[in-house]
């Protein structure tokens, strides 16, 4: 079902001489066959339960419930509704595959959006049967239409344990190629588990590769070993600052570049990509202007706290006599009668002795800023959304960092209340060429060059069997 005039995206599509590859489109699930698939995995029981474990839309709490539980205020509206086409296009497998090309859209990896908190279940058993049913319902139902469209598996990760044997299975059994994981884990404070906290307000963000209560590096193994490239795609609504009572809007805003952030830093800091060079690692939704910031703010700190120039604070290196001569020429009445110790405003030296643990880059190696861009730009790619302007930020080669151009891949978000009519969400991506922002190399990077390699870089056989095979052979030829 498609309209009789011509979309902008498809009439720019015809103008284009490479695909469009979407890597973050959504669908939405017909719950009654997911719930079909929860039974079939784990019996009729397992679907009550799961139902009373999802959580209701947050933005419904009365004002008095919010403020009493110190509720925020999620989306009371998420999907499409007066474009009607639209939601039954992200609901229907069939309806979306024939619409792709009015969106300008060659192929599209999909993720879903009830099962986005499948893995935040806190409940095991729930848990890992909904993420199981998510993966077979994906499987059974865009199955045969994977020339355009490869549905993602749903991965929890509370433990490696949990997430080896579903990578297992849904790569293994069901032949996904693609994989969603959280991008953290609320873990229960110990200190304050024994002092009868209220479990959601005694927790702490675990982001699986530094200071985790678990060693992921097996995740990350089994991932290079099956030909997956961990993708992530975590709200962090209600969490720090994104706490408002009142406000859907406040609490959004820049809710998934927070949680991407939160993980880019801890897999680069704890060393993931120094250990495992050929795993690549996506962040969806949240734009790239975060990671331009990220990327430049890794590159300063080093220059200023590297190994060896932190020495330049070690409060051991002061001339306490010059410190004390100044005092005397210079102080005046600030230190008359003050100078009798040699305590005065001099920083003190640590106490506990981890001269170890100064080197905050010691788990990745840092010894150069080259380092530094080598680990990030080659290893991270960042989902950015049409109508995002800071798009731009991975393409300006003269404020990034040793000329360093970021990994931006297209993020449609179909299905989603970000794209009110999925037919423009291609031509929207381009109007930052139009406004001559980009170049047209630029927007080919975004839209096929960097989702292919990061693909193809995990699994050469990736795109194998789909309408843009022929393609991404010269890209896959530049990775060989």
């Amino acid at each position: 079902m498609s309209s009789s005039k011509q979309s902008r995206s498809a009439a720019l599509r015809e103008r284009l001489d490479h695909p469009v590859i979407d890597s973050d489109g959504h669908a939405i699930e017909f719950a009654r066959a997911l719930f079909e698939c929860l039974a079939e995995v784990a019996g009729r029981d397992m679907v009550q339960k799961v139902r009373r474990l999802i959580p209701g839309p947050l933005g419904a709490a009365s004002p008095e419930q919010r403020r009493q539980m110190r509720l925020h205020r999620g989306p009371w509206w998420a999907l499409p509704a007066e474009n009607t086409l639209d939601l039954a296009t992200a609901t229907l497998p069939r309806l979306l595959y024939e619409r792709l090309d009015e969106m300008g859209l060659d192929f599209t990896v999909l993720y879903p959006s009830l099962a986005l908190i499948f893995p935040d279940i806190e409940d095991e058993p729930a848990r890992r049967a909904a993420c199981r049913a998510a993966n077979l319902y994906f499987a059974r139902y865009f199955g045969e239409y994977r020339d355009r469209m490869a549905p993602v598996a749903v991965i929890p990760m509370h433990t490696p344990a949990e997430a080896i044997a579903e990578l297992d299975y849904a790569v293994g059994v069901l032949k996904l190629k693609a994989a969603m994981m959280p991008s953290y884990v609320r873990r229960p404070i110990p200190a304050l588990a024994d002092r009868n906290f209220p479990a959601p307000y005694a927790r702490w963000i675990d982001t699986f590769a530094l200071d985790s209560e678990y060693d992921y590096d097996p995740v990350w193994a089994r991932c290079v070993a099956l030909g997956i490239a961990p993708t992530f795609h975590s709200l962090s609504m209600g969490i720090g600052f994104r706490t408002s009572m009142s406000n859907y809007m406040y609490n959004h805003i820049g809710h998934f570049a927070a949680s991407g952030e939160a993980l880019c830093k801890a897999l680069f800091m704890g060393g993931v990509t120094r250990r495992f060079p050929a795993l690549k690692f996506a962040f969806l939704e949240g734009g790239v202007s975060w990671a331009a910031a990220l990327y430049a703010d890794l590159v300063g700190h080093w220059e200023k706290r590297n190994v060896r120039d932190v020495q330049r604070y070690n409060p051991l290196r002061i001339d306490k006599e010059l410190f004390l001569s100044l005092c005397q020429r210079y102080g005046g009445p600030l230190v008359e009668g003050r100078l009798d110790s040699r305590a005065y405003t001099l920083p003190a030296a640590d106490p506990s002795g981890d001269l170890d643990s100064r080197d905050d880059w010691s788990r990745c190696g840092i010894e150069s800023a080259q380092d530094i861009r080598d680990l990030f730009v080659g290893h991270f790619y960042f989902g950015c959304e049409a109508d995002d302007p800071m798009n731009a930020a991975a393409f300006d080669t003269r404020r990034n960092p040793l000329g360093a151009r970021l990994n931006a891949i297209f993020s449609s978000d179909i299905g989603h209340w970000d794209v009110p009519d999925m037919r423009e969400v291609t031509h929207e991506a381009y109007e930052l060429v139009e406004r001559k922002i980009i170049t047209a190399d630029d927007f080919r990077r975004f839209v096929f060059d960097n989702p292919a390699r990061m693909w193809l870089a995990a699994n050469p056989d990736f795109f194998n069997g789909t309408v843009v095979e022929d393609q991404v052979r010269k890209v896959a030829a530049a990775i060989a």
